[in-house]
């Protein structure tokens, strides 16, 4: 691990002097859960660490007007698993539980699962993002890679567990930086992108901004739910998931967005999926027409062809369980 210096900012206002304008130069820590093994590995090698722990601003869980409920970045996952104000939203909370590791959700933050760097294992070698150009990826042992979004040089997938029930829920973003009265509500994602070369991270956020917050709008009337396809109970990232969010009015569908996770470099959102569903009544057959659509413009790579089908059955499944078609948690 590389020599560094280490800040304990007490506000917002002081993190932001603590941030480095240089991309690399400076890291947030928070749980830990993720930074720990890249600085161990030296993939980051940051000049100074900034723990956010002390802030208490970014540490609350509160209900605003017209049933906002924002959520500081340092939230702990087990916190909001546990919080009522999360019970209108079984999406995130199914995305926490499938983590399955007491630990993981106890030191775990809720922004730093959001931003967590991919698990690539080409990127957690030091190769970076890119990979040159994407050719290790490409013929290289691609098994748990995109099939989807994979067209340029990244070919990772997004890692986060909760982003794609985030995004469904069209939660935002309150992103800070780099100077105190620099503040901005973004859609959540938007805060992700598909880097183009190694000079760029996974995310937008400059590296002198701060997210601080992500606000639920209020989940009133829409049914939501993720589901996971994993190889087993343990804390192991899933192979593909997907998050649902709909609007059934009379049991039609009126308004629908689907998202897939672990599929793309990012969040991928399924707008094909959403539309076999607006004006039609849930049932398993359009549930999995959906799920057709939502990989119908898959393009697997050399060893991972088996996921477009378990992105296909996350789809179906993600559908059935908002719909409280099939039952499985919260």
């Amino acid at each position: 691990m590389k020599n560094f210096s280490y800040a304990a900012p007490r506000t917002e206002a002081e993190v932001l002097t603590c941030l480095s304008p240089q991309p690399g130069e400076t890291e947030l820590i928070a749980g830990g859960t993720d930074l720990v093994g890249l600085l161990q590995k030296m993939v980051v090698t940051p000049e100074r660490v900034v723990n956010l722990l002390d802030v208490p601003s970014l540490n609350s869980v509160e209900e605003l007007d017209g049933g906002v409920v924002a959520i500081g970045a340092t939230v702990t996952l087990d916190v909001l698993l546990a919080h009522p104000y999360l019970s209108p939203y079984p999406s995130i909370r199914q995305a926490i539980d499938g983590i399955n590791s007491m630990q993981l959700q106890c030191q775990g933050t809720l922004g730093g699962e959001v931003l967590q760097r991919p698990q690539c294992w080409f990127f957690r070698d030091g190769r970076g993002l890119t990979a040159a150009g994407g050719k290790l990826a490409a013929e290289g042992d691609n098994r748990y890679h995109a099939i989807l979004g994979n067209q340029g040089a990244a070919k990772f997938v997004s890692a986060s567990r909760i982003a794609p029930a985030l995004v469904a829920l069209g939660a935002t973003a309150r992103v800070i930086g780099p100077d105190e009265a620099d503040e901005k509500f973004i859609p959540v994602e938007q805060l992700f992108r598909t880097p183009r070369h190694e000079g760029e991270r996974e995310n937008t956020l400059a590296a002198n901004q701060l997210l601080t917050h992500i606000l639920l709008p209020s989940a009133d009337g829409l049914a939501n739910a993720t589901y996971e396809v994993r190889h087993g109970e343990g804390p192991d990232y899933p192979l593909a998931a997907a998050a649902a969010a709909l609007r059934i009015e009379g049991g039609v569908v009126r308004e629908a967005k689907v998202v897939l996770g672990h599929v793309a470099p990012t969040p991928w959102v399924s707008t094909p999926a959403a539309e076999t569903l607006r004006g039609w009544m849930i049932d398993a057959n359009l549930a999995d027409a959906a799920g057709e659509a939502a990989v119908a413009e898959a393009t697997p790579l050399s060893n991972n062809a088996y996921k477009v089908q378990l992105a296909k059955v996350a789809v179906k499944r993600a559908i059935l369980r908002a719909a409280g078609l099939e039952t499985g948690g919260f």
